[in-house]
This record gives C-alpha cells, structure tokens and sequence, in this order.
C-alpha cells in the first residue's frame, strides 16, 4: 500500500535554516557538509546560514581574552599540576602577549613575524618543543616561514596540552570528546557529561551559539556530525537550543549517524535532536522541510529517525529515488570565514602536511566507490555502495563557481577512490578551459593509473594523492579484496612520483589471520617504497571490524569472531573481536609508528627492521629488491596500445621547409620549433612526416573537439613516407615527442 500526500489545509513559510558543523574538525579549512546542504536547499529557495563552530571555538579559546579566562579558571582550581603545566602558568604574560599575533600568522595575514618565532625566542616553550629535530635539515635555509608555522603549531599544541590537563579532558584540536561517542552502545556517558556543568570550554561554545542564535533567528538548526569528535559538541549545542528555544527545530545528519546510528533506538536523545537523518542529506532536508510546512505527511518522511509517543521510529515511506550527483548543486561556502582558518604544519613531511595546512575546497569527483569490494570497508552503507558520477563539464562548472566565491584555487577531492577515468576526463577538462587550480585527493593504486596518465594529471594541476597500499601483502590484500598487488602499487606509484606528484600510503596492521611474519614483511614493503622515493608520506592504521564491512556480517570467514561489545540501543560499528589465527597485533602499533616516522624524513631506512621494536620480531622473507624490480619490469609498448586516446599537452610547433644541396641534387628536410615554457626543442625530419605531425598534434591537443585513438592515426599515417606506422613508434620523433608531453591515456 502506497501512501500519497494530501493536499494541505494551510502551507507555512519558508522556514530560516541555520547549519551548523560543530567543533571540532579541521582548522585549517572548512568540512564541506554543511556548504552543500546549503547549495542545494537554495536551489529551492531556503534561506539557509551556516556556521563552523570549531574555528570559531578555537579561535574565541586562543585569544587574549580566551587566555585569560583559561588562565584564571586554572589558578581558581587550586588542583596538583604537572610540571609542564606549572611552567606555562609561570610564562602566563609572555603567552598573552603572543597569542593573538602568532594566531594571525597563521591565517597569513602577518607572515613578517617569520622571522621573530624563528630567531628572536619570541614563543614561549613548554613541553612539545622537546620533540623538535633538526629544523635547518627539515625545512633548509629557505624555508623560514614554513619552520616558523610548525614552531607556532607547536606553541598551540602545547596550550591545547595545558586546556586539556586542567579545564578541559575533552578537548583536542582536530575532536571533541571523542571517547564519550567511541563505541557508545550506551547513551550514558554522555548523558552524564550533559548533565554536568558546562567546562570553560563548552561555555565558549554556548556564547557563540547564542550570538549567531540571536543574529540568525533560525525556525531550524540542522547539526553535521561527521565524526564521533564532533557528537558532543552537537549535543551541547542542541542541549542549549532546547532550554532556550523551544521552538526551533534540531535536525541531525552526517558521517557519524550514517555509520554509528543506524540502529538508533534511545529515546533520550531526542531530548536534544528532532530528527536524525541518514545518508545523503539532501532528499531528507527536502521531505521534512515539507512536512514542517504541512506540505507532506509524517509518513512520507525519508530516512528519518524521531521520537514519537516516548519510542524511537525510522521513517521512509518516501518512494523518491535519491537526489542524483548530478543535481546536488555546487557547495556554497558564503558565511564561513574563509579568511579565519588556521594554516598549521604538525608534521613536517611535505605531503603529511596538506591535512593541516593551507585552504582547501572540498568536492567529489564521484558519489560512492567505483570499486566497493574491499572486506574491511563499509561497502554497504550507501556513501560507498552507489556509485554514480558527474560529466567533467559540470564538474569544472562547480570548481569555477566555487573559486569565484572563495577566491581560493587549492581543491581535495574528499572521494573514497576518485575513479581514474573520471579524473582523465576532468583533467582534459581543465586543461582545455584554461582553469589553473591545484588539486589531492584519494584513490585506489590502480594499474590503469598508467605513467601517462600521471603525468596528465600532474599538468592539471594535481600535487599529490593517497590511497590504501593496506596490509602490504599479496595473500592479504587478495583475502581484502583490495584489486591490487604489491608489484603493481610499486609502478603506479612510481609513475606518480615520476610525473612530481606526491603519494602518501594508508597502510593496516591486524586485518584477520595477519602473522608476525606478515607484519615484518609488510613493514619491510613499506620501507622498500620509501628507499625506492615511490612513496613519500604513509600512516599505520590499526583494523578495526565494523558492522557495515564485509568482514563485520561474516566474521567467520575471516577467521575472527566477534567478542563485543554488549548490545546496546545507541551507537552500533565499531565491533570487538578475537584473532585465533594471527599474531598479538597490539604489539606491534608503537614499532610501526616509530618506523614509519622516521622512513617519511628520511632516515633508519638502512636500519635493520628489529631496529624499531623492543621484542623479537622474525627477519623479512621477501626480496630486498622487491620494489625495484618491479619499478624496472619491461612496460607494454606503444604498439599495443591502439585503443588509447592520443593527447598533445605542449604547444604548436612552428614548421619551416629548408633546401640544401645534398651530394649536387637538392634535398627538402622539415624542422618542427617547439617553443615550451621550460625550454624549446627541435625535430628534424622529412617533410612529409613534418606536416603530418603538425595536422597530427592539432588533432591530438586538448582543445580538439573529436577524440583521436593511435589506431586513427595508424590508419592516417602517409602512405609515402617510406617506413610503417609500427616504426615510426620507436623512432627518435616519436620517442621525443613521448617525453616532451605526447600522452596515450
């Protein structure tokens, strides 16, 4: 039986929509959550405002005024502290007199005081700068205004250390009270810390909130939790909404709802939210916005929680398909202070960096994952199992409009795994309109992602990129799923480093049935890779089952079963279990770390693996050329690649027909002039072969409007020439032409 919407006896206004990300995220740039809900809800002529409040927490907290109070709530405890601690009280004036400049120097808008912070002991030091290595080899002589925003971070780390320690065990920059929200079956802790008295930090929060309540007026605070460190906070902030405003209506959605609240049956907690929704937001936004205009019956509500009569109900009698990626809208980041964020350096490895410095805008190049097979993922929820993608066109509509808006051309493509294809088209794309940005983001090590393919990307403008190299084993990555080998990561991320492009390596410990042994050889892969300069950033996750994963539904044929946690009627992921076959995983988290550290600045790779580990570990059974030899294996020629299209990234050449007597008989030769932007080269070769190279690479550059494959031009080739197709591909001419930018993509 299908329910239909009945026409309305009185449709209300156009309600006022405050979105809010709630701390903490990011610093240096803002989660696009709210920025598309916001896009989209004014293609249908919401009023919709938006709020980051983790920068502006941060930025109200590291303040003189904010010192001031965090300095005084301390004295007033009167509790035991650390010595670190004791320290920094002591250089209290020496803190408050340089918050407020160091803070602007971090949102490059007083960049002279480089030289202060660097040379003139301008920051004071407590406890983090003891981690401090040699910063002249780290950043080199010129890199002044890079060594000064990681001593700056350091000097702020160190103030979130002294927060933390005395007035504020919640807070950390980059989450908020993340372990209230790890694996909370029950809603208990957090209801207990929502019954205490606000901390210093939370009354901060609170004194936001109010002023942007008071200065938007909203009939809807809608609150994006993409991760458990930023549930709290929401929470507070919903909590606040309730005593004072009774009216307005919470909505809660994003990335920790999608995954932990699926199963939501704690009545509680609409106390604090309306509505929980799942999923991409904006189908449900749509719905319950009509239904609170009385345009839509409760019934017909889309993947929607809320409470009614005391229990907990999911609603989604809405027979609407999901809102394509392609009418989503383009982001909206009008209201966020763009100019605000904070560029920090907490490690100093140059790809590690780009998460914490510098403004990026966040789009996606495809909803979902173009692979979804991998069994330790969460394949099932619908961020990742539907797929579908955009046309180039309108995706390098969305990136001009977006850097119309914020004036900023850096973009993170946040995709699980951009697809290669889609990022050959969008590349051309860019190419093509003359739009220069600079561009990261995430993929899987592919083998489509050829040399050639790298090296389009790279003239887009794509700096660097990272994906999942995982456990570092070909029986384990074949028992993920994960659609790659050892030796093909190797070439592909050659073929990215190659073409300038940096790579950073999301790498696993502990998956299911993993030996000690596995463990080594995984870490001696890894060491091989940076030895080899293939990858250049990486980080040691441990594996973590989860309900919505392959490996979470059928934990037995993985070889774990699952020990916990107690069943409980609020969050429901994250799931514990037992490893009968493998190896004491927990030993090895600390000598990973340690080793990868110190492999992405470039030192204790000649080190013998047991180096990095107080315990026993077994030597490494895999070769140690490895990598190498899979670097240097022989590649498919240009022969047999008849079915790729043929791409010209240089610029037109000049041709010019000289005469010149020859053994007394007068001879023609052809000489192409490239003239490129690094330096200009020549080809000399007969004219026959020279004007067809001129029709060819006009044919083949990217503003050609039909696509050319090599079998075309195969088929185009001058029949007077003199020599075949097939030989003309491994002549001098073609082979230049190859290095100089003539891609098979």
């Amino acid at each position: 039986m299908f329910l239909t919407c009945t026409k309305p006896e009185t449709l209300l206004p156009a309600p006022k929509i405050l979105l809010i990300t709630p701390p903490l995220t990011q610093l240096n740039t803002p989660y696009p959550a709210t920025a598309y809900i916001k896009g989209f809800l004014q293609q249908y002529h919401y009023p919709v405002a938006q709020a980051d409040f983790g920068i502006e927490l941060v930025l109200k907290l590291f303040s003189r005024a904010g010192l001031t109070r965090v300095f005084h709530a301390i004295e007033q405890q009167n509790l035991p502290l650390s010595d670190n601690c004791k320290r920094m009280l002591r250089l209290k004036r020496f803190y408050l007199a340089t918050i407020e400049p160091t803070i602007r120097f971090l949102q490059n808008t007083d960049t002279t005081l480089a030289q202060q912070i660097c040379y003139n002991g301008f920051l004071p030091e407590a406890s983090r700068f003891d981690q401090i290595g040699d910063l002249e080899f780290a950043f080199g002589a010129m890199g002044i205004n890079d060594k000064a925003r990681h001593l700056a971070t350091l000097y702020l780390e160190d103030l979130g250390d002294l927060i933390k320690e005395t007035i504020c065990p919640y807070f950390g920059f980059s989450r908020y009270a993340e372990k209230l929200a790890l694996s909370a079956t029950s809603f208990d802790p957090l209801q207990t810390a929502l019954d205490e008295k606000p901390n210093l930090v939370d009354e901060l929060l609170l004194e936001i909130l109010a002023e942007r309540l008071a200065q938007v007026k909203p009939d809807i605070v809608g609150f994006s939790v993409p991760f458990p460190g930023n549930l709290y906070g929401a929470l507070r902030c919903a909590q606040f909404i309730k005593q004072h405003f009774p009216a307005v209506k919470t909505i809660m959605g994003g990335g920790y709802p999608n995954t932990e609240l699926r199963s939501l049956k704690e009545p509680r907690f609409f106390n604090f939210i309306d509505f929980v929704t799942l999923d991409d937001g904006e189908g449900p936004w749509l719905k319950l916005l009509e239904y609170l205009q009385n345009n839509r019956p409760k019934e017909l509500l889309q993947r929607t929680f809320l409470r009614e009569a005391g229990e907990v109900k999911y609603l989604n009698g809405c027979q609407d398909a999901n809102i394509p990626h392609t009418e989503v809208g383009t982001p909206d980041y009008a209201g966020l202070p763009l100019d605000k964020y904070l560029s920090v350096i907490e490690v100093m490895n140059p790809m590690h960096r780009l998460w914490s410095d510098g403004r990026w805008n966040k789009l996606t190049v495809a909803h979902g994952c173009y692979w979804k097979r991998c069994s330790f993922c969460d394949v099932t929820l619908d961020y990742i199992a539907r797929y579908e993608t955009a046309p180039a066109t309108l995706l390098v509509d969305r990136i001009e409009a977006i850097v119309a808006q914020t004036g900023q051309t850096g973009f993170h493509f946040v995709d699980e795994a951009a697809p290669p294809l889609a990022l050959r088209d969008l590349a051309i794309e860019l190419i093509r309109r003359g739009v220069k940005i600079t561009w990261w983001g995430n993929i899987r090590f592919e083998k489509t992602f050829t040399p050639d393919i790298c090296r389009l990307l790279a003239a887009s403008g794509c700096i660097a990129v990272s994906g999942g190299l995982e456990v570092a084993s070909d029986r384990l990555l074949a028992k993920m799923e994960k659609g790659v080998t050892i030796a093909q990561v190797a070439r592909v991320t050659d073929g990215f480093t190659q073409a300038g492009i940096m790579v950073h390596a999301y790498l696993m410990y502990g998956f299911p049935t993993q030996t000690a042994q596995e463990t080594i050889d995984s870490l001696e892969v890894v060491r091989q890779l940076f030895l080899n300069n293939v990858i250049q950033s990486g980080f040691w996750h441990r594996f973590s089952m989860t309900a919505h994963s392959p490996v979470g539904k059928n934990p037995e044929k993985y070889g774990v079963r699952q020990i916990g946690p107690p069943a409980g009627n609020f969050a429901h992921n994250d799931l514990w279990h037992d490893d009968p076959q493998g190896c004491d995983h927990e030993l090895f988290g600390t000598g990973l770390a340690k080793a990868i550290y110190n492999y992405m600045h470039g030192i204790g790779l000649e080190e013998p693996l047991s180096f990095w580990f107080d315990f026993k570990v077994p030597r490494p059974t895999i070769s140690p050329v490895l990598i190498e030899q899979a670097i240097v294996a022989p590649i498919k020629p240009d022969s047999e690649k008849q079915n790729l299209r043929v791409l010209w990234l240089g610029n037109m050449p000049e041709l010019e027909v000289i005469t010149f007597v020859k053994k007394g008989k007068n001879t023609e030769k052809a000489v192409l002039t490239f003239y490129e932007k690094a330096e200009d080269f020549q080809i000399k070769t007969t004219p026959v072969i020279g004007q067809w190279l001129v029709e060819m690479l006009t044919q083949v550059s990217c503003d050609a409007a039909q696509t050319t494959r090599l079998k075309d031009l195969a088929q185009q080739f001058p029949s007077q020439a003199g020599f075949t197709f097939s030989e003309f591909l491994i002549s001098p001419t073609w082979l230049l032409l190859r290095e100089k930018g003539l891609l098979l993509v």
